[in-house]
């Protein structure tokens, strides 16, 4: 049985192990393979062997046992994986709602167990793509951005990669984008839009682009924050300006595939996310002006206006036909419904005033920190506060097993809180130890947190801290 390289890698992926050493065996029985998951897309899987060779087969050459542990992750996407990887930025679905269950539901005093800290992340604000036992981000070492990739069970840098020059700004040099792990590949895009594609498990270049100088972008004063979204072969993404907005790259080659010609505004910040409608993939994205549907070849499909400004930040949030937005600067949320290419507003107000730190939607709410109350609970459908506390202070919001984890952006507090209509029930915090001196002034912890295979993974600047929340 010939088994190839991009075989090995899949499903390493898929299992999402922290290097774990596994025996595979082949459909018939007869076989065995002694080897690491590397990962899984396109129905192969690849697995790297203890010698560390590389070998790739497909998903149907293996036993059926061996299949079901794979799962979905044969699809080639982002989203696909281990049910605990965290494949990019806000997670499998870009909603920030993890599957993963059997987690703490009270923590210590003193708050988890920290199990490591890795003091060589670099300045900047970039969150975490966790899949295959590693964890991948971007860092500032002095005037060069780079992607970066750490062991999780050990929190030591495997290696680096440059991705471009410096983002100066005066809330906090460095790159704002999360890096986005599909097909055996890293995807990362820094502050001043340049974007490479790297061989994840080696950190080898493929291919990079500029945003500004290939696909006409222009940069906005805080850069480009933009995670990019790699959907099967293509690569979303969002240059702005004359040539297009929204872009689409081929995934293994860099090479653009259609830019939105007739939507020209300038780039924010927000994240594009991948829908479903009428059985046909479309890309939803939030700009200053308008949020858009555009289809997997470039058509727009729709586009409703927004009024934006100073900043629009957050990512956009779908489900059952219905899209979400919501923005900060006095703007607040509005919400629509979709239906092939008509678009019918459903509420707009400022309930939600959200600047940077998100809104989860979990059982037909929504949560998150609004500039205008405080934390706040929002019904999906219609709009109305349930409730709204002080809490912790203004931060960012993730969640799973039916917690919400809540990070302070000025103290580096975390809460564990219920997820529930009955208002802010926090069930335990703790503060951030590892906090930087090298911050810009005007900065705060504005890296979002992440929880992948039972681990809370934060960031302030150049300190990354692993706690174990599952015990």
């Amino acid at each position: 049985m010939k088994i190839t390289t991009t075989a090995l890698f899949l499903l390493c992926l898929t299992l999402g192990a922290s290097a774990e050493i596994r025996i595979w065996k082949d459909a018939s029985g007869a076989h065995e393979i002694k080897a690491e998951l590397v990962s899984v897309t396109g129905g192969k899987v690849t697995l790297k062997r203890e010698n560390g060779t590389l070998l790739t087969l497909s998903v149907a050459s293996l036993s059926k046992a061996d299949q079901a542990l794979l799962g979905g992750g044969a699809s080639g996407s982002a989203g696909a994986g281990a049910p605990g990887d965290w494949p990019q930025w806000r997670g499998p679905g870009r909603d920030d709602v993890s599957k993963e269950t059997g987690l703490l539901k009270k923590w210590p005093a003193e708050g988890p167990k920290r199990l490591w800290v890795n003091e060589e992340a670099g300045l900047g604000y970039s969150g975490f793509a966790v899949v295959g036992g590693k964890l991948y981000t971007m860092g500032l070492y002095d005037a060069e951005e780079k992607l970066i990739c750490i062991d999780t069970a050990t929190g030591k840098k495997l290696w680096e990669t440059a991705v471009g020059p410096i983002l100066k700004n005066g809330w906090g040099d460095g790159p704002r984008a999360t890096p986005t792990v599909a097909n055996g590949m890293v995807y990362a895009t820094g502050g001043n839009g340049d974007i490479i594609c790297a061989d994840a498990a080696s950190g080898k270049k493929v291919w990079e682009k500029s945003l500004q100088k290939d696909l006409g972008g222009k940069l906005q004063g805080w850069g480009y924050t933009e995670s990019p979204l790699v959907d099967g072969d293509l690569v979303i993404v969002t240059p702005g300006g004359a040539q297009g907005a929204v872009a689409a790259l081929d995934a293994k080659t860099g090479k653009v595939a259609w830019q939105t010609s007739d939507v020209t505004e300038n780039a924010q910040y927000s994240s594009v996310i991948p829908i479903t409608q009428g059985g046909e993939r479309e890309y939803v994205q939030l700009l200053m002006n308008s949020i858009l549907g555009v289809s997997k070849t470039g058509k727009v499909l729709w586009k409703t206006e927004f009024p934006g400004k100073t900043a629009v930040i957050p990512t956009p949030i779908y489900s059952d036909g219905q899209v979400y937005v919501a923005a900060g600067y006095g703007v607040g949320c509005k919400s629509v419904k979709i239906d092939g290419g008509s678009v019918t507003e459903l509420y707009s107000n400022t309930n939600m005033v959200n600047h940077h730190g998100g809104v989860v939607l979990i059982d037909g709410l929504l949560y998150g920190h609004s500039d205008k109350g405080g934390w706040t609970c929002q019904d999906f459908k219609t709009g109305d506060i349930v409730w709204q506390d002080k809490g912790i202070g203004k931060g960012a919001v993730t969640s799973a097993d039916g917690k919400l984890y809540c990070l302070s952006e000025n103290e580096g507090t975390v809460a564990l809180v219920e997820a529930s209509k009955k208002g802010w029930q926090e069930v335990s915090n703790f503060k951030l130890e590892a906090t930087s001196s090298q911050r810009n002034p005007k900065g705060k912890i504005w890296t979002h947190p992440v929880i992948s295979n039972g681990k809370l993974y934060l960031r302030d600047q150049e300190f990354i801290s692993c706690y174990d929340v599952k015990g």
